[in-house]
């Protein structure tokens, strides 16, 4: 490359025979003085070595020698500034090539060097050439290394040494060199050309910028060495590290044509660090909504407080991290940390617990354990100068003061920083927790998250875990959450696959391998589907768990399509602060449709769906489990279905719009159904047959409603004639309250087909 030809510079000084009026004695700036006239300059014209020159008789301590003409410096440009020289008589000097350096106000650049190496004459008569290279960058062969700040020089040269010799000065020639430093035909740009020094101190932000400002298509090289910016690098071109960077953690690198994580960790020396300034990069640029982990494994040492790495509390645009691996290396930064105060808890503040010791001590995201507590409320907001923790949910049964234990897990991606992140997404990412860690804890508040293609491997403690709001309308698409504790008999596990505070989330196609539990949900309008999540162990007559628990009693959810294996749908409403029936929604919306329920290795006692309320009073007000398969092996369980009362029974003589039909029952000594279609003889004639609906009647319910009695064959008196009479019913009688009565006004016998119902309509 020539930029004399490329870029029309004019790089040549004028010839000594155009006049010594175009040459200074000074520095060469206007003003300066000139040689036109001196009595210590003259033109030769005739010299047997130089075709025209310049005579000079020293006589200044420092002779200077500069062009008037402004010679272009610009980054990427080398100069080679060429003087030959001899002595006449007299003393025998020393020659050095010399330039003044001017930025573009016209002002000296001090700083730059502006002399170079000084080459003694030993002899009369003989030529001798002196150079110098000048450049912007620092590389080897640059005598004069400028930087950017210059943007124009006046070359020549100095005499020092002795007064009172004569020397003979060639034309100066100076030539672009270029072509020596880089390649004639190349695609890339040198932060070096550009002023960067790399030497891990000085400021190379501005020379980063300089080089990307004019690459103009081509790629940026950073060379070996380290590379310190000080102030946020935005760069859109394309770029290749052979050497690193470091800045400051408030800082960003933002690499529009390299976003992805093979380019930053080579950038900043490593998976780790390049990660966490590839995170940065990505929520503060629009050029990508996507930073892809190059299918690379990134070891995590210690938590990634991804609010504290980006600088953010607040985001609400999309963004995606895809394509990776974090991989969590054993570590003291994982041990959970775990207080323990004495806190006041009152109805009339349900999420609030007061009076709390120590509570500076108490880490936001803490797990919160006590008597009272429902499962997965944790630690949403601390008030130092109150007293006061704010929980995720209410407390069902801890009115008073009493201690609790706070538990803060460690996870590998911790977005509890944010107080709103919305629409963030992971997608085929690998959480390598290895036992030594948790996945990931969503943010306070904010839609829409999303999991798609992930796998949680061996959690400590949880999968995905939401503090709060975070997860509302979240989605958990196709991922696969695999326990660190699956040696383990079901009822010694304590992880959780992932749990749910807020609304409208959709869990779909995910596998999840023996778990304590799947998830635990609170909130309303989910969307479970085609999920595949066992608990069982390899003990005989074991204990099943609960894989999926809901834990309010309105849930308007469907749970559909999915494989429970070995565990159950536990349905209660733990996040209640007053879990007794008070004229609210009671347990309804709940619809439990086509899914695949297996069970071995149990005991007759096992059940799959099961009841729970944590106060009296409730009832059913909206159920549907319709087109389930029920099946056991080894063993025959007696039903699917129950209420566990040992908190609180149900209210069956409230139940409204139950619908139970379609299903099937393998190894189940009592299907069930609603409503209940049962035949009943009467062989002795009777005014009153009581026809029970036995346990038939889901959660040995009720009959609360006859929907019909039809005849099979004739009804006839005890004398066998005819009798064409139609009855009355009375619902809910028997000890068990499983029977109606039909009332037909005279003795009759015969048989008839009846429709009840343990709920009423509306």
């Amino acid at each position: 490359m020539n930029k004399a030809i490329t870029d029309g510079l004019v790089l040549m000084p004028p010839p000594f025979a155009a006049g010594l009026n175009l040459w200074s004695r000074g520095d060469g700036t206007p003003g300066a003085p000139s040689y036109q006239g001196q009595s210590n300059a003259a033109l030769v014209t005739n010299d047997q070595d130089f075709a025209g020159c310049l005579e000079l008789q020293k006589v200044d301590a420092t002779q200077k020698v500069r062009s008037y003409a402004q010679t272009p410096m610009q980054p990427g440009l080398y100069l080679r500034v060429t003087a030959r020289v001899k002595a006449v008589s007299g003393n025998l000097p020393t020659v050095r090539i010399a330039a003044w350096a001017g930025d573009v106000g016209g002002a000296n650049v001090a700083a730059a060097p502006q002399t170079g190496p000084a080459v003694t004459l030993t002899s009369y008569g003989q030529v001798v050439t002196v150079t110098a290279i000048i450049a912007p960058a620092a590389r080897q062969g640059v005598d004069l290394a400028w930087g950017t700040a210059p943007v124009y020089g006046h070359f020549g040269l100095d005499l020092t040494g002795p007064n009172g010799g004569v020397v003979r000065i060639d034309d100066l020639v100076i030539e672009d060199v270029t072509s020596v430093f880089l390649r004639k035909m190349m695609d890339w740009v040198d932060v070096r050309d550009y002023g960067a020094l790399g030497n891990g101190s000085t400021n190379d932000a501005a020379a980063f910028a300089a080089a990307d400002a004019n690459a103009d298509g081509r790629a940026i090289l950073v060379p070996a060495g380290t590379f310190y910016l000080a102030s946020d690098v935005s760069i859109s071109n394309r770029i290749r590290f052979e050497g690193t960077v470091t800045m400051p953690a408030n800082r960003r690198l933002t690499l529009t044509r390299n976003f992805d994580l093979d380019t930053y960790a080579s950038a900043f020396g490593g998976e780790f660090a390049g990660f966490k300034k590839a995170l940065q990069a990505l929520f503060y640029f629009t050029d990508h909504v996507t930073l892809d982990l190059s299918g690379r494994r990134v070891d995590i040492s210690e938590p990634v407080d991804v609010a504290a790495v980006v600088g953010l509390t607040s985001f609400s645009t999309r963004r995606v991290l895809r394509n990776g691996s974090l991989n969590a290396l054993a570590s003291s930064a994982w041990t959970t940390d775990q207080v323990t105060s004495v806190a006041t808890y009152a109805i009339s503040s349900p999420t609030t617990l007061t009076g709390v010791a120590n509570v500076a001590n108490i880490p936001l995201g803490a797990l919160v354990i006590g008597t009272g507590v429902g499962r997965e409320v944790y630690v949403k907001a601390t008030n130092v100068g109150a007293g006061t923790v704010e929980l995720s949910q209410p407390l069902w049964g801890a009115v008073g003061t009493r201690p609790y234990t706070f538990r803060r897990f460690k996870y590998l991606l911790d977005f509890s920083g944010f107080s709103l992140l919305s629409r963030f997404e992971l997608e085929d990412i690998e959480f390598n927790c290895l036992g030594n860690c948790s996945g990931v804890m969503l943010p306070q508040t904010g839609s829409t998250q999303r999991f798609v293609g992930c796998s949680f491997n061996r959690p400590l403690d949880r999968g995905i875990t939401s503090i709060g709001g975070g997860c509302q309308g979240m989605f958990v698409d196709m991922c696969q959450f695999l326990s660190n504790e699956q040696p383990l008999p079901a009822q010694s596990r304590t992880t959780i696959a992932m749990n749910v505070q807020a609304n409208d989330t959709k869990i779909r196609n995910n596998r999840i391998v023996r778990f304590a539990h799947f998830a635990v949900v609170n909130g309303t309008g989910h969307m479970i589907f085609d999920n595949h999540f066992f608990q069982g162990d390899d003990e005989a007559s074991g204990v099943r768990r609960a894989g999926l628990i809901l834990t309010q009693t309105n849930v308007s959810t469907v749970v559909s399509g999915n494989y429970v294996d070995n565990c159950f749908i536990e349905w209660g409403n733990e996040h209640d602060p007053t879990p007794e029936f008070n004229n609210e929604f009671s347990f309804g919306g709940l619809n439990v449709v086509g899914n695949i329920f297996i069970a071995s290795g149990v005991t007759s006692a096992f059940r799959w769906v099961v009841v729970k309320p944590y106060g009296p009073g409730h009832f059913l007000n909206g159920f549907s489990m319709t087109g389930n398969s029920f099946r056991v092996f080894g063993t025959v369980i007696d039903r699917v279905e129950m209420v566990d009362t040992s908190i609180a029974t149900m209210d069956f003589t409230r139940s409204r719009n139950v619908r139970v039909e379609g299903n099937s029952f393998n190894q189940v000594s009592q299907p069930i159904m609603n409503p209940i279609v049962v035949s009943h003889t009467q062989n002795t004639a009777a005014d009153t047959w009581n026809v029970s609906a036995a346990g038939f009647i889901p959660f040995d319910g009720r009959i609360r409603m006859l929907e019909s009695a039809m005849p099979e064959g004739t009804i006839s008196n005890g004398a066998n004639a005819a009798r064409y009479v139609f009855p009355n019913a009375l619902v809910g009688t028997g000890a068990g309250f499983n029977e109606a009565q039909l009332r037909w006004g005279e003795a009759v016998k015969g048989k008839v087909v009846v429709s009840m119902r343990m709920d009423l309509p509306g």
